[in-house]
């Protein structure tokens, strides 16, 4: 099933186009053949569709949820299984905000589409304090209603936009800010267990949600209706991580490896790993302890700027 759903073909470069369109359409066609294989990997990775599912693609009109939507309706043409889709847009009645882009738009793509309105922007801006983050109370706020909509279109599964770079943005901010090794899963089970919410672009990193969104020219609505947040955290975050990308390449990535080799007898974290119970049994582990064990990292490309070799003994 994973072969089906990771290799799925976009259509063939035109021999006829003049020398620049053909690089420009080589890479258009590479970069949808790397989206769906990330989607249709992740998919198989973490069983996110099901035969017979009814997914609920959340669409919010910002680059990630039309690439999401996008790409979904790619892999149920080819996919080997059956499974239908319902685009749902929540409009909270932001001042400005322009409520026939999405219906327009959706309504062009032949999936069956939803708007629930819900004035959710009265709510927030009434118990928030003026200047202060908005986004947590909203995203509650939206996240119940969301779930309220799948359960009367009858969804089995709601997915969300969130890609790559989102999962290692939360990492971060849980590690400085909360102090916990937490991230976005790609698969969860919402608190009240009726729920399962899936991020099928977990994969995918978010300049190629960019670049894919700049090509197909999607009628993208601003984010910053509800007033405009320059400082928050998760901003800072991400451009730390494209600084970081930006010097020092295959770092970002590297550490989103990381999010799935974890060790817990390595960590020190007991209700993973009972420390407390330890004891030496005479028999070979690969818990044991490895610390005094020569690190074994891939040495970097010569060519990467700014990156250093360092041998540790």
């Amino acid at each position: 099933m994973s072969t089906v759903w990771t290799e799925v073909e976009a259509p063939s470069v035109a021999a006829t186009a003049p020398r620049n369109d053909l690089k420009i359409e080589r890479e258009t066609h590479k970069l949808e053949k790397r989206l769906c294989r990330e989607v249709g990997k992740a998919i198989v990775d973490f069983n996110m569709i099901e035969e017979g599912d009814k997914v609920m693609v959340c669409m919010s009109g910002g680059k990630d949820s039309y690439t999401l939507l996008d790409i979904l309706i790619k892999m149920k043409a080819r996919a080997p299984i059956h499974f239908d889709l319902v685009a749902v847009n929540l409009d909270q009645k932001q001042p400005g905000f322009p409520e026939h882009i999405l219906p327009e738009y959706l309504a062009s793509t032949g999936v069956p589409f939803h708007i629930e309105n819900e004035d959710t922007y009265s709510i927030v801006k009434k118990l928030v304090p003026e200047g202060k983050t908005t986004c947590s109370l909203c995203s509650r706020l939206r996240r119940g209603i969301l779930y309220r909509v799948a359960d009367e279109l009858g969804c089995t599964k709601i997915a969300l936009g969130h890609h790559r770079d989102d999962i290692l943005q939360t990492l971060l901010l849980n590690m400085f800010f909360g102090g916990k090794m937490k991230s976005m899963p790609p698969k969860l089970v919402s608190d009240d267990g009726k729920h399962v919410v899936i991020r099928p672009l977990a994969y995918v990193a978010e300049k190629d949600t960019a670049r894919w969104s700049a090509h197909r020219d999607f009628p993208i609505i601003p984010c910053n209706l509800c007033g405009s947040q320059e400082n928050l955290q998760r901003k800072q975050v991400g451009e730390m991580l494209r600084e970081w990308e930006k010097k020092f390449p295959g770092r970002v990535e590297n550490m989103f490896t990381a999010l799935q080799n974890v060790v817990p007898s390595h960590l020190l974290d007991g209700d993973l790993y009972d420390f407390k119970n330890a004891r030496a049994t005479g028999i070979a582990s690969e818990d044991g302890d490895k610390a005094f064990d020569k690190e074994e990292f891939a040495a970097p490309s010569p060519s990467l700027p700014g990156v250093q070799v360092v041998q540790l003994s």
